[in-house]
C-alpha cells in the first residue's frame, strides 16, 4: 500500500542570532510534514504492515524534502528525528508502525548515513496541535550540541482519520551550544554513540 498523501508542508528554520550575537553560520534546521489517510481509521486491525510499508515511503520522500530544502549534500546533514501524530480516529500504535520498523532505513539514505537511532516520538492530536520532532545527532547519540527538536503544526491536520507524519533533519546544532559532552569533531561514529 502506498501512502494517500492529502498534503506535504515545508519548514525551514535559520538562526542568524542569539542573545545578541552573530551565529556563523546560522544554524539550520528543516522539517518535511506529510498528512495521510490513516487505512485504519475507526477499527481495530491486527495486521498494521500496510502502514509499515507507508513508513519506508515517507522516509525516503520526507528525508529528501528536508535535504532539498536545506540546500545541502546528503553527507551534510548532521541531525535528524522522525514524529507522527494519529487523528481521533486511531491509535498510537498507527504512528509506531509507521515510524519505527522501515521509515529509518530510507532516510539514512537520504541524509547520507546515520549510526545512530533516529529519535522519535508520537502522539494523538487533532488540528492546529503542535508536534514536537526530537533531533539528535546521526552518527552518534552523545552529542550534546545536536540535542534539540522542532515543532510543526498545521492548522487543519490530522482530521479525525489521518496521520501527521513528520522528519526533521539539521545541517547543524544548537545555536551557541556548551554545555559540554563530546564534540561532533570527535565523533568516531562506529556504534552510533560515540
Amino acid at each position: 500500500m502506498t501512502a494517500d498523501i492529502r498534503k506535504i508542508a515545508l519548514f525551514l528554520d535559520e538562526t542568524y542570532r542569539e542573545m545578541g550575537r552573530a551565529i556563523d553560520p546560522p544554524t539550520r534546521r528543516a522539517a518535511a510534514v506529510a498528512v495521510i489517510a490513516n487505512p485504519f481509521a475507526g477499527r481495530y486491525e491486527d495486521d498494521l504492515s500496510a502502514l509499515i510499508e507507508i513508513g519506508a515511503q515517507l522516509g525516503g520522500l520526507l528525508g529528501k524534502r528536508c535535504i532539498d530544502a536545506l540546500g545541502i549534500a546528503p553527507d551534510a546533514a548532521e541531525s535528524y528525528g522522525k514524529a507522527a501524530m494519529v487523528g481521533e480516529d486511531g491509535e498510537l500504535e498507527h504512528a509506531a508502525a509507521i515510524l519505527h520498523p522501515k521509515l529509518g532505513a530510507p532516510l539514512r539514505a537520504e541524509v547520507g548515513g546515520g549510526k545512530a537511532l533516529v529519535p522519535s516520538s508520537k502522539k494523538m492530536g487533532g488540528p492546529g496541535q503542535v508536534l514536537d520532532i526530537p533531533l539528535g545527532h546521526k552518527d552518534a547519540a552523545y552529542v550534546r550540541s545536536h540535542f534539540d527538536g522542532m515543532e510543526v503544526r498545521l492548522n487543519d491536520a490530522p482530521r479525525a482519520g489521518e496521520i501527521l507524519v513528520a522528519v526533521a533533519v539539521t545541517a547543524s546544532g544548537r545555536p551557541l551550544a556548551r554545555v559540554g559532552g563530546l564534540a561532533k569533531n570527535e565523533i568516531k561514529g562506529e556504534d552510533g554513540l560515540r
